[in-house]
């Protein structure tokens, strides 16, 4: 779990290394991260999504409920090879969902329930280990809140082709399109191959977790 923290802190440490070089390389385009949002939804024929400026940095994300792409405030404006790459990503999860991307209507649908076993999860693994001590149903509870965290665990994996196949699409189109030069293509290469690290490390520390705590209620029932 340390472990994982710790390799966590220096992916993510990198992916903004990353993402504030190429925030520094202008696009030969000149076309904003509004702008290449735009003309890719418009090549997709996708017309019921809108795309609106939020704040603070890599807050980007696509919301599938109210249908909006939501850009931090740098991507939304800049016209560098970082907003053009987390703006075309941004898009290649609403194409997913345009086309009924299978992954992509997994996840969503567990949303609702991840986020109440994730905020439950916690609490019902500590107090089923503390009543393993004293009556015998609390193996049974601490088993529940494994099964919550199972569930978060699960969430993290499935969001890997999510976010892996938004990339591919959206460099697929930025080359197919001319919207980015050769150099500019392999910046945005490496700033979403950094993005999507993330997510793996998050996945598999979240499964190391999951294994800590099995551990720790199976090998109590034993105890």
């Amino acid at each position: 779990m340390i472990l994982f923290m710790i390799i966590g802190g220096i992916v993510s440490s990198r992916l903004k290394s990353k993402f504030k070089k190429y925030s520094k390389i202008p696009t030969t385009s000149g076309l904003s991260g509004r702008d290449i949002a735009l003309k890719m939804l418009e090549d997709h024929q996708i017309d019921n999504v809108k795309i609106i400026s939020v704040a603070g940095k890599l807050t980007d994300h696509y919301n599938p409920q109210d249908r909006t792409i939501n850009l931090s405030s740098d991507v939304y404006s800049g016209k560098h090879v970082s907003a053009a790459a987390v703006a075309a990503h941004e898009c290649g999860h609403a194409v997913q969902h345009a086309v009924g991307y299978d992954w992509l209507k997994l996840r969503s649908q567990l949303v609702p329930v991840v986020g109440i076993a994730s905020n439950l999860s916690m609490i019902v693994i500590i107090a089923g280990l503390v009543l393993m001590q004293m009556v015998s149903f609390g193996f049974e509870i601490a088993v529940l809140g494994v099964g919550l965290f199972g569930l978060g665990t699960l969430f993290s994996f499935i969001t890997l082709p999510v976010e892996y196949d938004a990339s591919n699409r959206a460099l697929a189109w930025l080359e197919r399109k001319n919207m980015v030069s050769k150099e500019e293509l392999a910046g945005s290469k490496d700033a979403l191959k950094w993005a999507a690290r993330t997510y793996v490390v998050a996945a598999l520390g979240s499964l190391a977790t999951l294994a800590y705590f099995a551990f720790q209620v199976f090998g109590g029932r034993r105890n």
